[in-house]
């Protein structure tokens, strides 16, 4: 019994991390791609959050006045979620070049800010920006393109890591490459459930206010988009760039409040959920429901390996109930991966060859021990829906990873 515990724990983590890819990319070479026009150019505004950005703000407007796109078509919109810094003086020296402000204190949270923010869009389609990250130059032309085809209400751009951070840099880099992966494919199939909310895209008339307390508000506005059938598509030329934490501590402190809120959309999945399409359930339920119960299985994994120790099993088909030698070799398995992941703390900020095998252990590890946080956080009601500052560069974080 304690051997097939273990083993329904291993196939879950393994569905979760490479059975689901897997059966994503299968299902996907057998769906239509969405239509495209490289020449459309319908209105667009983009609507940038800031919260005591005085760092970055400027050039965050610098770098969306070079955007390419027709400028006539492109109103540059930040909303100021009442900054006590330098913000607003920053944004306003930029009046004379087009750019507005949305300011009206006091502070009440992201989402209450873009509820504000949206009277004053007039593009056709709003584009969902944070001060912190930097788009390349074609993004909004990338992402209007896929608007053209009638059955897509939103579109998710890529998240592009800056390298030069470290060993654990380089572990997130290859995790967004991973992610982008699965989006690209999910996106095929009609609907990208892998939510950036630092360039996300919708139809302003699909737009629909998140209610009050809603933690990941960018993934609970992609899904009412799904909700009414339309298709969340994926832009994986248009990029946002963005640095990666300093220390794994910021890259933790903002898993946690992604868990947090991925655990209050389980909870409300019955009103959030698109039943009316059980593919698109199923990709959500498998992509974003399962991965913050993967630490859950991992804790499975380990304790049930530990009772096959104290309490060894007989019988035939050794390695299927755990019967030894196959107890001691999948508990020494699994030190190997907690000593690397431990390991790997001590050396997140170098970049010697060898140190390479401790990165992406590290990485899992820190992913989900800032899992099992978000999960006592939320159910414990320690986590609110306000954004929060990260030591990098001091910037607000809500992608819904």
């Amino acid at each position: 019994m304690l051997g097939l515990l273990f083993w329904l724990f291993v196939v879950l983590i393994v569905y979760t991390y490479a059975g689901y890819p897997f059966l994503i990319w299968l299902f996907s070479r057998f769906a239509p791609r969405p239509r495209l026009d490289a020449a459309a150019t319908p209105s667009v505004t983009l609507l940038i959050a800031a919260f005591n950005e005085e760092k970055v703000i400027g050039q965050k407007i610098e770098n969306s006045l070079q955007l390419v796109y027709p400028r006539d078509r492109l109103q540059i919109l930040v909303m100021d979620d009442g900054s006590a810094d330098r913000t607003q003086e920053i944004i306003r020296s930029y009046a004379d070049r087009g750019v507005e402000l949305a300011y009206n204190p006091p502070r009440r949270g992201k989402m209450a800010a873009i509820n504000r923010a949206i009277q004053q869009a007039r593009g056709e389609i709003v584009l969902f920006s944070d001060a912190s990250n930097m788009y390349a130059p074609d993004v909004v032309s990338e992402m209007v393109a896929l608007f053209a085809d009638s059955r897509v209400g939103a579109v998710v751009g890529a998240r592009a890591i800056e390298a030069g951070e470290g060993g654990l840099g380089e572990s997130e880099g290859l995790y967004w490459k991973y992610e982008s992966f699965i989006q690209k494919n999910e996106s095929r199939l009609g609907c990208c459930t892998g939510i950036v909310g630092e360039i996300l895209a919708l139809r302003r008339e699909l737009f629909i206010p998140p209610p009050d307390g809603i933690i990941n508000d960018d993934f609970f506005m992609a899904m009412q988009v799904a909700k009414r059938g339309y298709r969340v598509a994926y832009a994986p030329k248009a990029r946002s760039f963005e640095s990666i934490s300093l220390h794994a501590q910021d890259g933790i402190e903002r898993r946690k409040r992604i868990v947090a809120g991925r655990y209050q959309a389980i909870l409300h999945a019955d009103r959030l959920l698109p039943w009316n399409r059980p593919g698109v359930v199923w990709q959500i339920i498998s992509h974003k429901f399962m991965r913050p119960l993967v630490p859950l299985f991992m804790i499975g994994a380990l304790l049930t390996n530990l009772l096959a120790l104290i309490f060894p099993a007989q019988g035939q088909l050794p390695l299927l109930v755990l019967a030894s030698p196959y107890n001691w070799v999948m508990f020494g398995l699994q030190m190997v991966f907690y000593l690397l992941a431990i390991g790997g703390r001590f050396f997140e900020q170098r970049k010697a060859g060898w140190l390479r095998i401790f990165y992406v252990p590290t990485f899992l590890f820190n992913s989900n021990w800032a899992a099992l946080i978000g999960m006592v956080r939320f159910f414990s009601g320690k986590q609110t829906a306000l954004w929060t500052k990260t030591s990098k560069y001091d910037s607000t974080q809500n992608s819904d990873r």
